[in-house]
């Protein structure tokens, strides 16, 4: 198998035309490929400058999970350093976890901070949303989201062999006219579910309105555990002061 490693978008482009299969930390699809046999070609973008971006509002889908830190929001922070191992963290990528992994265990912090995906195809580079990435299994050069006032992010405890931990992702976002925009996402087994609410935040100081409203939701239709986690995530959210 040949590894090429691309140092431009357009020399990435053409390992694609070329057959080139993206293989992300390859955390993923190496045993898969042990079963069933390598590719001709396969490609990484961890020397390609535009997947490796970290900041306030954008992360490269060539980031290795143990590289997120404070730079980004905290929801994102956090469900990195939930990943599996150690030694998974040193390895496995940004767009391996969100496109390649069934888990995905960072899209439910993608989605609250409301994250769109930059993606690369052989003839151009654009920027669309999470849920048409996941359906086509686009090459993810990276994401990109308005900085949040805050964000927050759980992963309950799991059992080995049983089903995928519960996860909980909250952010709060600056609305219109001086509101505020609440964003959740649930992981539940292996589906993911998000609802928003707005609220006023001077006109419902101990926050009963805004968690009546996301009881309203199809929050209000999930199981006891999930519906007690996401309350309890939520309300230390609207609990803080303004920061990240």
């Amino acid at each position: 198998m040949l590894l090429r490693l691309p140092t431009s978008v357009s020399e990435a482009q053409e390992c694609m035309a070329e057959g080139a299969v993206p293989i992300g930390g390859a955390t993923l699809i190496w045993a898969t490929w042990q079963r069933d046999g390598f590719p001709e070609q396969a490609m990484s973008l961890r020397d390609l400058p535009e997947a490796n971006t970290i900041g306030r509002e954008t992360l490269g889908g060539a980031v290795i999970l143990n590289r997120i830190d404070d730079r980004v929001p905290e929801a994102l922070r956090r469900a990195a350093a939930t990943v599996g191992t150690g030694a998974v963290r040193r390895t496995a990528t940004v767009g391996g976890n969100i496109v390649g992994s069934t888990l995905r265990c960072l899209l439910p912090a993608a989605l609250v901070l409301e994250a769109r995906a930059v993606v690369l195809d052989p003839d151009s580079v654009y920027e669309t949303d999470l849920t048409e990435v996941l359906a086509k299994g686009h090459l993810m050069l990276g994401l990109r989201w308005r900085d949040p006032i805050t964000s927050s992010y759980r992963k309950l405890p799991g059992e080995a062999g049983g089903p995928p931990p519960l996860v909980v992702a909250a952010a709060l976002h600056t609305a219109g006219a001086g509101g505020t925009r609440l964003r959740v996402a649930v992981r539940d087994g292996y589906d993911v579910l998000t609802e928003s609410t707005e609220y006023d935040a001077g006109s419902d100081p101990d926050h009963a309105q805004v968690l009546d409203d996301l009881r309203r939701t199809s929050v209000g239709a999930l199981h006891a555990t999930a519906r007690e986690a996401v309350h309890e995530l939520v309300t230390d959210l609207l609990s803080r002061p303004t920061g990240r």
